[in-house]
C-alpha cells in the first residue's frame, strides 16, 4: 500500500491531472490592472481573447481562467496583478483545488475570503 510522508506538501489539482501553479509571492504578480488584455490561445481557447479589465465581470473571468490554466510562472506574472487578486479573491469562482493551493501558499487570501 503506497504511503506519503506526513510532511509532504499536498498536491492540489486545477482539474484532473493538472497541478495548480501558485506564485511564490503576490508581489511578483505585476500584470495589468486596467484596460484591454489579450490572453494567448494557450490560456483562452476562443477566437475573441481580449478582456477589458475595467469591466468587473471580464476581470473576474480572465483571472479565473489564468488561475486555472497557467502552467508557467511567467504566465501568472504577466496576466495577474497582486493587489487586484487580493481585492477580487472572494468573488472568484475557482475549483476547490485552485483556491486551496493559493490560500495555503498565501494565507492573506484565506483571511480576505473569510472577512
Amino acid at each position: 500500500m503506497p504511503t506519503t510522508a506526513p510532511d509532504a506538501p499536498a498536491v492540489h489539482l486545477a482539474r484532473p491531472h493538472r497541478p495548480v501553479l501558485v506564485a511564490g509571492t503576490l508581489g511578483e504578480l505585476t500584470g495589468p490592472a486596467h484596460g484591454p488584455v489579450e490572453l494567448p490561445l494557450r490560456l483562452w481557447w476562443n477566437p475573441v481573447r481580449t478582456f477589458d479589465l475595467d469591466q468587473p465581470t471580464m476581470l473576474l473571468w480572465m483571472y479565473e481562467n489564468v488561475l486555472r490554466e497557467a502552467v508557467r510562472v511567467d504566465e501568472l506574472r504577466s496576466y495577474l496583478h497582486g493587489p487586484t487578486l487580493v481585492r477580487i479573491w472572494p468573488e472568484l469562482n475557482l475549483p476547490r483545488g485552485v483556491r486551496a493551493a493559493w490560500e495555503a501558499r498565501h494565507p492573506m487570501l484565506r483571511r480576505v475570503a473569510a472577512a
